[in-house]
């Protein structure tokens, strides 16, 4: 979706046109990808990070085009509301220590963002989503200028005919109606990509498929929206229901939304997903580019690439032409937040089960149906650590209910092995999953951290006006006070599980 967009109205014949195109694409793409160049580029690991603008009250700050302009860094790029922005970081070699890179990069590129935010009475918060988030800011109103956004949400809305529902149902349930998709720029997250070698690409999807209930509770960073208690990781369903597109009838006939894990296990290459992807999902963008003449380098395949950008699988492929090309694989589930340390041993631990477990993923996909992975990785958004989920028993070659602390307790050292075996160094690995391990040890995820902190706030309000106590407006308070805690730990880069625990220390 990060292509520019110029046309306001499609015909249909631009739909006509554009399907022609996906099928020819699909065509040249299983070509390409079984050259025997293709994929051969040394492995390199890179990352977006989506941010919330916010005032010095901790409110959500419509300044987005001020601070980028500003900024006048080509890194830092416009994202669907006016108070998001996204940091694009640039890959780096897999071998040796790339996280370390990433890291330093990060915090470099934070520092920068904070010297303008400062300047301009303004601050960021790296957040899954913003605690206090009001019903007001989720509105079109406060949506980027940019032409391609409003398309998307036009079309989008078309598609649904109907306002889209929101329907969580965790510690407190919430319910909203929504007439366009801005509520997709209230969940922020930590993107990474990966290339994986072209030859191991359905072993390593299969993996992360796997894996990502594991990752998505030790990362939950989500827990409140529109300062209402939800899931551990709410964001996983607020994505979800935010761009369902679907009318009834397609829900009831099971084709898939256009947010989820996957179809199913990937039985070939990531040619499968591009192919399930022009079958079973409408044009949303028939935007037509100028056919590509150049004979020098692969074909941008770009109606292809747009079709996919329209797609927001939480594990998606990302197909490259430049030099001898590449596909690799773009892991969306990780929230922002809450430091730079702790979003680098998300990524760390993600990347390390990926290649830990690639050889044994055709065993696994044989045991478990991908329902199972679907239902856990819902399971773990919803109740974090707590989730007991469906999980292989090796011994018995059966399936078995288990904690997730568990299980993802027994995994590190597949993960560190995983991330060794991709050439990086023991010590880069061991460090970035101590800060897993630790706060795995101690229970404290960046969403426990603030479902405790709010209800400690809360109930320090309660106890200060007890004869005029509010819930809500007490809870609001306690969310605002709890995100200025939180804004300045977050930039302490100190991992959440050595933050100050404010309702320990009174």
């Amino acid at each position: 979706m990060g292509q520019k967009i110029v046309q306001q109205h499609f015909s249909h014949s631009d739909f006509v046109q554009f399907r022609r195109r996906l099928v020819e694409q699909l065509k040249q793409l299983k070509q390409i990808i079984n050259a025997p160049a293709f994929g051969k580029l040394p492995l390199k690991i890179g990352a977006e990070l989506e941010l919330y603008l916010v005032d010095k009250q901790g409110y959500v700050a419509n300044q987005s085009e001020a601070v980028l302009t500003k900024l006048d860094d080509p890194l830092f790029q416009f994202e669907i509301n006016q108070y998001n922005l996204e940091l694009n970081l640039a890959a780096v070699n897999a071998l040796g220590t790339p996280f370390s890179q990433l890291e330093s990069a990060m915090l470099h590129k934070l520092a920068q963002l904070e010297s303008v935010t400062q300047k301009l009475n303004l601050d960021y918060a790296a957040i899954g989503i913003l605690p206090n988030l009001k019903a007001g800011d989720i509105d079109i109103a406060n949506m980027t200028d940019q032409l391609r956004y409003k398309l998307l949400s036009q079309q989008l809305s078309n598609a649904r005919g109907a306002p889209f529902k929101i329907d969580i149902h965790g510690e407190e349930n919430i319910h909203l109606d929504l007439n366009d998709v801005t509520a997709e720029g209230a969940n922020t997250s930590f993107q990474v990509h990966m290339m994986v070698p072209h030859n191991e690409f359905a072993q390593v999807y299969n993996a992360i498929l796997l894996t990502q209930p594991l990752v998505t509770a030790i990362s939950a960073n989500s827990p409140f929206f529109l300062t209402k208690k939800g899931w551990q990781e709410t964001r996983i369903a607020l994505l979800k229901q935010s761009l369902d597109c679907r009318i009834p009838d397609m829900v009831q006939h099971k084709l898939p939304s256009r947010v989820n894990l996957a179809c199913g296990w990937l039985q070939q290459d990531a040619w499968q997903i591009y192919a399930e992807a022009v079958a079973l999902y409408p044009i949303l963008l028939p935007y037509l580019t100028e056919p590509d003449t150049a004979t020098s380098t692969l074909p941008e395949l770009a109606e292809l690439n747009l079709h996919m950008g329209t797609i927001w699988s939480w594990n998606r492929p990302v197909y490259c032409p430049n030099d001898k090309g590449h596909i690799r694989i773009e892991l969306r589930a990780l929230p922002a937040g809450p430091s730079c340390i702790d979003m680098t041993a998300n990524a760390a631990f993600a990347i390390g089960l990926a290649y830990g477990l690639r050889n044994q993923s055709p065993q696994i996909i044989a045991m478990m149906p991908f329902d199972f992975a679907d239902y856990n990785f819902y399971r773990a958004a919803h109740q974090g650590l707590d989730a007991q989920i469906m999980w292989p028993d090796w011994e018995q070659y059966k399936l078995v209910q288990q904690p997730i602390s568990q299980i993802i307790r027994s995994y590190l050292a597949i993960a560190q092995q995983g991330l060794v075996d991709l050439g990086i160094r023991q010590d880069e690995a061991k460090h970035y999953l101590n800060v897993i391990e630790n706060r795995l040890s101690s229970g404290m995820t960046g969403a426990r951290w603030q479902l405790n902190c709010v209800e400690y706030y809360q109930n320090e309000y309660q106890t200060h006006y007890q004869q005029h106590y509010e819930p809500q407006v007490a809870r609001e308070v306690a969310c605002r006070q709890m995100l200025q805690d939180y804004i300045r730990l977050s930039k302490s880069n100190q991992a959440v599980s050595q933050w100050e625990r404010i309702w320990k220390l009174n």
